[in-house]
């Protein structure tokens, strides 16, 4: 075998590898500067989005309230606009402005729209109050609404009150509606309606008395004991002629009263006849 003993001139694989490179790929850079190219114009288009759109060329002027207020004075939609309406037609926030206007004490929901050129329209659900509500727990002082939801705000209206434990507002309101048909026959009206948290009902009439429901029982269910006492008010009330403060309906076969001057009833006795001799 022969071998050459001449060695490879120097740098030649190297600069082959040079040669190789990026810098003398023209296809590869002219792809990169245009890459390069398109995002700088898109960056620099979104910037002058930007800059046009916060400028003071469309201003909001007005706020347009589509629905009657009921509850919500126009100071308070004012205060709340002024609160939450920041920026220009375009940039403002809607859903900030949206929450904003429900945290007014009597707005359940709101509505907020953009109206061209330079103002919103604002659309109000009020909340509509059927009920004073006090939480069990804590006594705090809410409104019911006709949802049976529970809200903040102040009311001198003829409404009956709710007491019970927190979350059981709905189901009070649906009781009370129950409670207040079965007991029209007798001529009253039902202004007070507690459940306890051992869920025993007591029912608030307007003649002053109490009636005392106690919890549901398998063996005389609350709705039958209620309809009894219903049945033979009446007749009862004709014959003792006194003002009932309490009625308590827990028993499975009757009922107790306690009369409101706190005095004993008691059926008449005949007195007992003298002993001895004419």
């Amino acid at each position: 075998s022969i071998r050459s003993a001449r060695r490879p001139a120097a740098g030649g694989p190297a600069r082959a590898g040079v040669e190789r490179g990026l810098w003398h790929r023209p296809a590869l850079l002219n792809l990169i500067s245009d890459l390069l190219t398109l995002g700088a114009a898109v960056a620099l288009g979104w910037a002058l989005v930007i800059w046009f759109v916060s400028r003071p060329l469309f201003p909001l002027r007005e706020l347009v309230v589509l629905t009657e207020p009921g509850q919500v004075t126009a100071e308070q939609l004012d205060y709340a606009a002024r609160l939450a309406v920041q920026g220009n037609f375009f940039t403002v926030d809607l859903e900030d402005v949206k929450q904003t206007f429900e945290k007014l004490p009597w707005v359940r929901k709101a509505e907020v729209r953009r109206r061209w050129p330079d103002a919103l329209e604002l659309r109000l659900e009020e909340h509509e109050a059927v009920a004073y509500w006090t939480v069990s727990e804590s006594g705090e002082a809410r409104l019911v609404n006709r949802q049976g939801e529970v809200f903040v705000a102040a009311s001198n209206a003829d409404m009956p009150q709710f007491d019970g434990p927190q979350g059981s507002a709905s189901w009070l309101l649906a009781r009370h509606a129950e409670f207040s048909s079965m007991l029209q026959p007798l001529g009253v009206r039902l202004v007070g309606l507690a459940l306890s948290a051992r869920e025993a009902w007591q029912l608030q009439l307007d003649n002053g008395m109490t009636i005392v429901l106690g919890r549901e029982q398998d063996k005389s269910p609350l709705m039958d004991r209620l309809r009894r006492f219903i049945a033979v008010w009446p007749r009862v009330h004709e014959q003792i002629d006194i003002d009932i403060k309490t009625a308590d309906l827990r028993y499975a076969s009757g009922f107790a009263l306690t009369p409101a001057d706190a005095s004993v009833l008691q059926q008449p006795v005949a007195p007992a006849a003298r002993k001895g001799r004419k």
